[in-house]
């Protein structure tokens, strides 16, 4: 059974949904991207219950955590929170699988690299310099539009986008009821914090910081992914420390577990 709790930082309070199994001192810990939350890993967790323990926060901002006003979602100012989080859940060891935005979460790691099992990332943004925003996000990026973006994105409308980015069209609602069952004003405030934030620029920095990183690493790239070529599944590969293996999902689109469910035993087992 997924537990649900909460934990508290100094910035704002979050949700964790959990569950227990071997390796108690060092769990798995999942990160979301966006727009979505930490029902994203749900399929996951009910996999490795009684197998690892798990743990899969809201980042602060979405789910069902906090918005404090005076937070920023800004890169620096969410691999802060993670690093913060990860130490007042008491973790010291921990696997770390990330999607979309939740790869922010390297960054967090390749601070502390010596803490690192294994990872696993799935179609997560590049930090790369050559990476160059999809229309969506150039939307949210530009003053003025992307809050009338917001302010007439429905549930309707979510499904509809994600024609593009789901192929499983059953998918493609139960996706759309799991963001908009949290995408209110202070979701929305953070998207744009996050998105005009995110200068290719800035990402330089932090790909130079990903070699730290010299754990057993897997890459799932669903490669149709609207938003993401897959050729930065192996670009990442390159970019990390350790020994790296790359699996394409072709038919998959930037949720690769949800057009091929088989994805979520192929990380588990990984992780075990």
């Amino acid at each position: 059974m997924i537990a649900e709790r909460r934990a508290e930082t100094s910035a704002g309070e979050t949700r964790v949904l959990e569950v227990d199994g071997a390796r108690p001192d060092h769990p798995v810990l999942f990160f979301h991207g966006n727009p979505s939350n930490a029902g994203d890993w749900v399929p996951f967790l009910e996999r490795l219950e009684g197998r690892r323990r798990a743990l899969a926060p809201d980042l602060l901002g979405w789910g069902e955590s906090d918005r404090p006003p005076a937070f920023k979602a800004t890169m620096d100012g969410l691999a802060g929170w993670i690093g913060s989080l990860i130490d007042e859940l008491g973790v010291e060891r921990f696997d770390l699988v990330v999607h979309d935005w939740g790869g922010i979460a390297l960054a967090t790691a390749a601070q502390r690299p010596a803490a690192v099992g294994r990872i696993v990332a799935m179609n997560p943004v590049p930090l790369s310099p050559d990476y160059r925003w999809h229309w969506i996000a150039r939307l949210w990026r530009r003053r003025g539009v992307g809050e009338i973006l917001n302010a007439t994105t429905s549930k309707f409308g979510t499904r509809q986008l994600l024609r593009q980015a789901v192929m499983n069209p059953a998918a493609r609602g139960q996706l759309a009821d799991l963001i908009h069952a949290h995408y209110d004003r202070g979701t929305k405030r953070s998207v744009l914090e996050l998105y005009r934030d995110a200068d290719p620029e800035k990402f330089a920095p932090i790909a130079a910081s990903l070699a730290n990183l010299k754990c057993p690493a897997l890459i799932v790239w669903g490669d149709a992914d609207p938003y993401i070529g897959s050729e930065f599944a192996e670009r990442l590969a390159a970019a990390l420390g350790g020994e790296t293996t790359v699996e394409h999902v072709p038919g998959a689109g930037h949720w690769p577990w949800l057009d091929r469910p088989e994805v979520v035993g192929t990380v588990c087992d990984f992780l075990e």
